[in-house]
């Protein structure tokens, strides 16, 4: 897949794709719905799909609370694995954010990026002050010569599949109600990064990960899936993770850690990606150490039994 970011410098290889337009923010069964609209609207054209980075409500309220499902490169590797061959990930900066409705449609997409088709969501906005509508942009394809399909919004019979919807699952500690409206498990993705090692003391080493930027999952204790996505333990593996501060241990920094069932090795560096099966409790402060490791005993077990079913 390759990966183009300035709509103004595009090789002549690049123009001329069919794309899906949106945040695609965790890449969930509406998302796909477009994206697999944009590959049946011309299947001999590359597949593509058009989003932008950072994600433009970062830019517009930096200090809000985290809310992304996924950082850019967990977004690129998803997509990737979808089928997509161009990924126009345009640079949302001051530029890009004054420009009209009509102006986007033509700087951007026509002139721009040459594309000959694309897919947007039937509540897709765009423009300045998101003033342009779906219909909007089939008017200005018309005049422009590109093509233009409007995606139904997904219902999947409690509501409408949304990334909102999503998050709200995640911090009610429902990975299951989120996987059914993902398409797959919701998956925290990033290097492994050093820790107090207390989970060594324990006999409980764990993989310390960072969540910095991305909405939170309810704060507890997760039956994982894990992916050792690259270094001499690339593989997939069972685990269970503790998911926030650590209050058996003072204030902390909101983190990920997991503990690999069945591994020894180091992991220091390398890229995990972590996907939550089943919330098991929240976070609770023992009255000693030996309670918080029969706990985590008893974690384990429960983990193991919910995803060995799983197979």
């Amino acid at each position: 897949m390759r990966i183009i970011r300035d709509y103004q410098f595009v090789n002549q290889a690049d123009r001329g794709a069919t794309v899906a337009i949106g945040n695609f923010d965790g890449v969930h069964q509406g998302h796909l719905s477009v994206i697999d609209l944009a590959r049946q609207a011309a299947p001999d054209a590359p597949l593509g799909v058009l989003t932008f980075e950072p994600h433009p409500r970062s830019y517009f309220a930096p200090d809000a609370p985290p809310f992304r499902l996924m950082n850019a490169e967990a977004r690129a590797a998803r997509l990737e694995k979808l089928g997509v061959k161009r990924l126009y990930e345009l640079n949302f900066n001051a530029a890009l954010a004054s420009l009209t409705p009509r102006e986007f449609a033509r700087d951007v997409i026509a002139d721009g990026l040459g594309l000959a088709h694309v897919v947007v969501g039937a509540d897709f906005c765009f423009g300045k002050g998101r003033a342009g509508t779906a219909q909007d942009l089939v008017a200005f394809g018309e005049e422009m010569g590109f093509g233009v399909s409007i995606a139904p919004l997904l219902d999947r019979g409690a509501g409408t599949v949304s990334s909102t919807a999503i998050r709200v699952a995640l911090s009610e500690g429902r990975p299951r109600d989120a996987a059914d409206m993902l398409g797959h498990w919701h998956r925290i993705e990033g290097p492994v990064i050093g820790g107090e090692q207390r989970g060594r003391e324990l006999g409980y080493p764990t993989a310390n990960m960072s969540i910095d930027g991305l909405h939170p999952p309810k704060f507890g204790v997760y039956a994982v899936l894990v992916d050792v996505r690259d270094g001499p333990h690339a593989g997939s593996y069972h685990g269970v993770a503790s998911m926030g501060v650590r209050p058996m241990f003072g204030e902390n920094q909101p983190n990920l850690e997991t503990f690999l069932f069945d591994f020894s090795g180091d992991l220091y560096g390398a890229t995990l990606s972590v996907g939550l099966v089943a919330y098991l409790r929240g976070e609770e402060k023992f009255d000693g150490l030996d309670a918080l490791i029969t706990q985590m005993d008893a974690d384990s077990a429960k983990a193991r039994a919910i995803l060995e079913a799983l197979e």
